[in-house]
């Protein structure tokens, strides 16, 4: 039971990309996050950072739409399985943190498993 719990909150790994602070905001607030930056991580390429959020069963938090996008549609196409993309225009700390926190909020780790969300959907409007 306690592992249900557990997962229901998505752990969130930032990508070298996105500042160290994010991490630190969202850790303030209860949730569980780790940057890139803070592990050592940050000349990782793409592929190894998403095999190391992987390995952390944490979804990654990235700017880098161009080299994710592909990475997700690969292991889609073969089937293999992560915890899940964010990816985000570089916007703002507080609006980053606000969006984040929406998604947060809004979708379970089991939601979001095999998937990709585009902090971009969780503006205010």
């Amino acid at each position: 039971m306690m592992d249900k719990e557990l997962a229901f909150f998505i752990a969130i790994y930032t990508d070298a990309d996105v500042s160290l602070e994010l991490a630190d905001q969202l850790r303030a607030r209860g949730y569980d996050a780790v940057s890139a930056l803070e592990v050592g991580n940050y000349r990782l390429l793409d592929q190894e950072q998403l095999n190391y959020a992987i390995s952390q069963r944490r979804a990654i938090l990235t700017f880098n739409t161009k080299h994710f996008k592909p990475l997700f549609e690969s292991f889609w196409h073969h089937g293999k399985e992560h915890y899940g993309i964010i990816m985000s225009d570089q916007i703002e700390l507080g609006e980053l943190l606000r969006r984040t926190l929406k998604l947060l909020n809004s979708i379970s780790a089991d939601e979001m498993k095999n998937n990709i969300k585009y902090l971009g959907e969780f503006a205010e409007r």
